[in-house]
């Protein structure tokens, strides 16, 4: 959420920001109820003191044993003219929270700027992607079936269209991803890991930004009115939902593990195919909770968190600043990390590493106490992919495919697998 006194402030950075972004927001009508709001709690406070005054009075008359009665009536009148202008108070707050839940974060100065990812920017690479192997290639269906380690069609009985159902070595190799990327953040890069819920309130899904713009994307329990996490940035950052840190604790870096539940509406018939798209998959979550003058060091910190992860498997990538068209709604700046798959002959998009600076924190109410000024202030969140499959399966699979239709295993990933190192049909 952005604070209200920037916009109040200077109206036009937060119009310019929204511009950026390709969106368009009614500004100025927000600017006025915030006046409204500021006017009538000026009236409230101004009512309250003749209250506070006119009981002093009255207390003072009967003391004195001297009649009450138009001051009782005068007082009663008061009252109620505060209560009808703390309604007005609490109803226009009511709006203008609204209207500031589906304002985005403003795109810090570093990001580039156009109306949607064509504008996006290349910032590095690391790897050769690989077109000649020498041999007509697969992609990660035929080899799935050949290999038989995924099978999506009884994953569509079982649930639905872009489900999964991993098998034999397939589903230790998701594992062995899991189990890989969990020892490398915690051992390597100082994250704790933590195990989460999969499922959270709505006041966690609004703390983090995807309500209420993403609702219709989110599996919900109507019943509960609970949401299957799309990430789990989602129950990870609202572990500090409400509290104030000690500055000292500073930085607060987590790992965890989940599932992830996307319905991602209005996206089907797009690269739908095998595991390019699915409903549930696989996450290994990057999530920090810093100072605000650290944030983006800390960013480019993550990133390489998450970098290390595709290049230990060896697999070729790319790393693209996104632009204002195509930021996520929450973020101020988020790098994508692209691995490639030369069966389906294209990049793949498996990590956003995101810096959202205090807006989150406003939202979920996460603030930190500087023990040398007794001074309060909002933590900066990040958060990246470190990494998510099913997308690095597929990475994984086209790149280390054999002659023979096996696929290698990468050597990071031997040590999780009992020492396997090619993926045969099983016998």
């Amino acid at each position: 959420m952005i604070d209200i006194k920037l916009i109040r402030e200077n109206p036009e950075i937060v119009k310019q920001a929204i511009a950026n972004r390709n969106m368009k927001l009614e500004i100025d009508s927000l600017v006025e109820l915030d006046n409204q709001w500021r006017e009538k709690n000026t009236q409230v406070d101004v009512l309250k003191q003749q209250r506070n005054q006119a009981s002093d009075e009255m207390a003072v008359l009967v003391k004195q044993k001297q009649d009450i009665t138009e001051k009782r009536a005068a007082l009663k009148e008061l009252s109620q003219k505060i209560k009808d202008n703390d309604d007005r108070v609490g109803e226009l707050r009511g709006k203008i929270d609204k209207i500031l839940l589906n304002i985005p974060n403003i795109p810090d100065k570093s990001v580039p700027i156009g109306k949607d990812a064509s504008a996006n920017v290349q910032v590095s690479a690391w790897g050769t992607p690989k077109s000649d192997f020498g041999f007509k290639i697969k992609d990660h269906i035929e080899l799935s079936e050949s290999l038989d380690i995924v099978d999506f069609t009884r994953a569509t009985k079982i649930t639905g269209s872009n489900f999964v159902l991993y098998k034999g070595f397939g589903a230790q190799l998701e594992r062995a991803l899991i189990n890989f990327m969990l020892g490398l953040h915690t051992k390597k890069h100082g994250f704790l890991e933590v195990s989460p819920p999969f499922v959270v309130n709505r006041a966690s899904m609004t703390g983090t930004g995807q309500l209420p713009k993403l609702e219709d994307d989110m599996y919900r329990a109507n019943e509960d009115d609970l949401f299957l996490i799309p990430t789990a940035e989602v129950p990870v950052t609202n572990i500090h939902r409400n509290e104030v840190l000690d500055s000292r604790l500073l930085p607060v870096y987590y790992t965890a593990y989940t599932p992830c539940f996307r319905r991602e509406a209005g996206s089907y018939g797009k690269d739908t195919r095998g595991l390019l798209r699915v409903h549930q998959f696989d996450k290994v979550e990057l999530v920090k909770f810093v100072k605000p003058e650290t944030s983006y060091a800390e960013l480019e910190s993550l990133l390489k968190n998450a970098e290390a992860v595709l290049r230990a498997l060896e697999l070729p990538y790319r790393v693209i600043a996104l632009s204002t068209g195509d930021i996520s709604f929450a973020a101020a700046k988020c790098y994508d990390i692209e691995v490639w798959a030369p069966g389906v002959n294209n990049w793949l998009e498996v990590s956003s590493c995101s810096n959202f600076e205090d807006f989150q924190a406003r939202r979920a109410n996460i603030r930190y106490k500087d023990l040398n000024t007794n001074k309060v202030s909002h933590v900066h969140t990040l958060n990246g992919s470190g990494i998510a499959l099913a997308r690095t399966v597929i990475a994984i699979m086209e790149n280390y495919q054999q002659p023979d239709g096996s696929i290698a295993v990468p050597k990071v990933l031997q040590p999780y697998m009992d020492g396997l190192q090619f993926i045969v049909p099983r016998t």
